[in-house]
């Protein structure tokens, strides 16, 4: 197989329809859900092109991560806390696989993602693909590693340059790699251009000449002209109009199908999630919560937080509105994570003591006003003004 560009056989026959993939089994953080038996790194049993049993491992296994931004102060900057932004997380990725981590803004998404590809070094944890641990990589070898595993990041716009052409842009990653024939490099930019729905004579205009749809065609085609073996995208539609995101959407999977690609998903959109991934990991405050099969999440969450994300997606049915579950409170700063579950401040099944004779609801209630006492405190103006007014209108006994 050509390691040149795109034109090259695509790398498995593992077939890529989300519907029509086996199930695989998948890991989830210490302190969260899971569905499936097995651990990070488990060997898997797959179907081989050959139609006989072949042993393979997870392309990507990702083990305990950590992302820690120090809090500094000071002429001399000393340390006096920590960002925990990414706590822990484990999941894995299967060749041919697509799998979605979801969760609100500010979870730790994008973090994971930098920080498995190396383009931040992470605090801890292992990131182990293909079989050897990527965290541990000098410069020459993290050369070679995004040579198989490249990212499609949100923004398309601020992701180009906008003094290099469309097409230098996407043949840039040919040339850091080695490929010094030009003509050479443009015509596999014209083939992969093409391939992505938009025409080879585009190689010499500028990315202000595109829509935002085209601009992540572009992207796609920049991330797939080394041929990778894993894409992260980072939000690939989170930018683009309804109709848009169907068509690239219907994209990503059949770049994924002939090229045989592993994909890791990051997105807060329930409905893309469920329409091309096969396995979900749901990320809440720097840790998974629960991680299965996509149907599975969506058909019967385990985790509160999980049941209120998926509460959070537009139902087009007026008869079932205000069904989903409501959140209370802020969500706590990454920097001082509370004890225990983190989700535990905001949680409406949040269980009473045994001394409490009251309902979930109940305390929940109470647990937000003493959380509201905490951070706000008390007017006791306030307060003595409420009873006054109170007692006024009192009826006389």
């Amino acid at each position: 197989m050509s390691t040149t560009g795109p034109t090259a056989t695509p790398r498995s026959s593992v077939a890529t329809n989300r519907r029509d993939r086996p199930s695989v089994p998948g890991t989830a953080g210490t302190s969260g859900t899971t569905r499936t038996s097995g651990t990070a790194g488990t060997i898997r049993t797959a179907r081989a092109a050959t139609g006989e049993r072949a042993v393979t491992r997870p392309i990507l296994d990702v083990h305990e991560l950590r992302k820690h931004y120090p809090v500094t102060e000071g002429v001399l900057r000393k340390e006096v806390g920590r960002v925990r932004a990414v706590d822990g997380v484990s999941f894995t990725v299967d060749r041919g696989e697509t799998v979605g981590l979801v969760g609100e803004s500010g979870c730790g998404k994008s973090t994971a993602a930098t920080s498995l590809l190396r383009l931040e070094k992470p605090t801890g944890g292992r990131v182990v693909f293909d079989g050897e641990d990527v965290t541990g990589y000098d410069d020459r070898e993290l050369k070679r590693f995004r040579r198989r595993a490249q990212m499609i990041f949100q923004d398309p716009t601020s992701s180009f340059d906008p003094r290099m052409s469309v097409g230098e842009a996407v043949a840039e990653p040919l040339r850091v790699h080695g490929m010094r024939d030009r003509n050479r490099r443009r015509a596999i930019v014209g083939d992969l251009l093409d391939r992505v729905g938009l025409d080879a004579a585009d190689f010499d205009r500028y990315p202000h000449e595109f829509s935002g749809g085209q601009k992540q065609r572009i992207a796609l085609a920049r991330a797939l002209v080394i041929n990778p073996d894993l894409v992260v995208a980072d939000e690939p539609v989170s930018a683009l109009d309804v109709s848009v995101q169907a068509d690239i959407l219907r994209l990503i999977e059949r770049v994924q199908s002939e090229f045989g690609l592993a994909l890791l998903v990051i997105s807060h959109d329930m409905g893309v999630v469920r329409e091309i991934c096969d396995r979900v990991a749901v990320m809440y405050l720097g840790e998974i919560v629960e991680t299965g099969p996509t149907e599975e999440i969506f058909e019967d969450p385990r985790h509160p937080y999980t049941e209120a994300l998926l509460g959070s997606t537009p139902i087009a049915d007026p008869r079932r509105r205000g069904q989903g579950t409501v959140l209370t409170g802020d969500v706590p700063s990454p920097s001082d994570p509370p004890p225990g579950c983190r989700f535990h401040t905001r949680c409406p099944a949040v269980i009473p003591p045994d001394d409490y004779d009251v309902s979930s609801a109940t305390w929940r209630a109470v647990l937000d006003l003493r959380l509201r006492v905490e951070t706000e405190g008390i007017d006791l103006e306030a307060v003595e003004e409420y009873v006054t007014e109170r007692g006024r209108r009192a009826p006389t006994p």
